[in-house]
């Protein structure tokens, strides 16, 4: 781990320790048992759903493969970036190696990871700007709206640029194969050529892409409905177009924020500053981000777990046959002797 990816994770840390101390511990406690568990486990029951779907779209990049095992990748991937202190490509390094130890071979776990990284972006700046013009309609009053969009217009062009090297480049799929194939078990990527090939073939599948996309864009925009029903519940109920803006504005400064892992902080600090805008209290705010952090847990520990099992066992597997035929030959010695 970078020391960089460290001391920003600390960082992270002590401002959220330095929030939740200038606003009082109890004011934050307050605002948890407002949302109580009936807020958590909705904001829970929803995020599956999403990370599921999620991986439908994954999937719809790879004809005729089985559903669950994306669902399972993107879970992975989701754990991996949200729960370790990774960068998100982290994540994406061990949702790819996920999808491969099921039998997917490593060129089109690689290539479809790529791709469906580059349309889920395309979705959060669709999902942002949807964002920025309701944020206009809302608060017309507000000088924010042309930083905001001058950065849509950059990471626009930026994306564009990705496109751009995945149809003529060959560097960072070399890379990706690599990373994905080092210290593993027998199954890996077999080089930047066999993964280009297959990136080829995904985009000329239209009909996939388009779907992996539309389907990223639904999910990020219903992900506002985990806050949405959060605040109902807590007594605190905000319109479902201000929960959106502050979700989608929140998403493209976490986005910003990737070199911190798990953006540790920034998150807390935006949903501070953005739901101030709409008049969330900051206890509030700070309560929703940890809701969302404690939802992360949840979920990624125990995937995270199973999926070290696998890996374990996978690797048990490889070397047991040595250990099972040295028994019956030692066995068959002290018979001779």
């Amino acid at each position: 781990m970078k020391w960089a990816s460290i001391g920003g994770a600390v960082a992270g840390l002590a401002a959220i320790g330095g929030l939740i101390a200038y606003l009082g511990a109890e004011a934050v406690l307050r605002s948890l048992f407002a949302i109580a568990w009936r807020g958590f486990w909705a904001v829970f029951l929803i995020h599956l759903a999403l990370v599921a779907v999620m991986g439908v779209a994954w999937r719809a990049l790879v004809p005729g493969a089985r559903a669950w095992v994306f669902i399972w990748g993107r879970f992975v991937r989701d754990a991996g970036s949200e729960v370790l202190p990774f960068s998100p490509m982290g994540g994406c390094l061990l949702g790819a190696r996920a999808v491969t130890l099921t039998g997917i071979p490593g060129p089109t776990a690689a290539a479809s990871t790529i791709v469906d990284l580059t349309l889920e972006f395309f979705a959060k700046l669709v999902y942002t700007a949807l964002g920025l013009v309701m944020l206009i309609h809302l608060r017309p009053e507000l000088p924010d709206a042309l930083p905001i969009a001058l950065g849509i217009a950059a990471a626009g062009l930026a994306a564009v640029s990705l496109i751009v090297i995945q149809r003529h480049g060959f560097g960072v799929f070399e890379r990706f194969a690599r990373l994905i194939g080092r210290g593993w078990a027998d199954r890996s990527a077999d080089g930047a050529a066999a993964v280009y090939a297959v990136l080829v073939s995904t985009y000329s599948r239209r009909l996939g892409v388009w779907i992996g996309f539309l389907l990223h864009l639904a999910c990020w925009i219903a992900s506002a409905l985990e806050v949405w029903c959060a605040l109902r519940l807590a007594g605190t109920p905000l319109d479902f177009r201000s929960v959106l803006v502050i979700e989608s504005l929140l998403y493209a400064i976490r986005t910003l924020a990737f070199a911190i892992p798990n953006a540790v902080g920034v998150q807390e600090g935006a949903y501070i500053l953005l739901g101030a805008t709409f008049g969330l209290t900051p206890e509030m705010a700070l309560a929703i981000s940890l809701l969302k952090r404690m939802r992360d847990l949840v979920i990624g520990l125990p995937v995270l777990a199973i999926w070290q099992a696998a890996e374990g066992g996978r690797l048990w597997r490889r070397f047991a046959p040595r250990s099972t035929t040295a028994g019956p030959v030692g066995i068959a010695g002290e018979d001779d002797g």
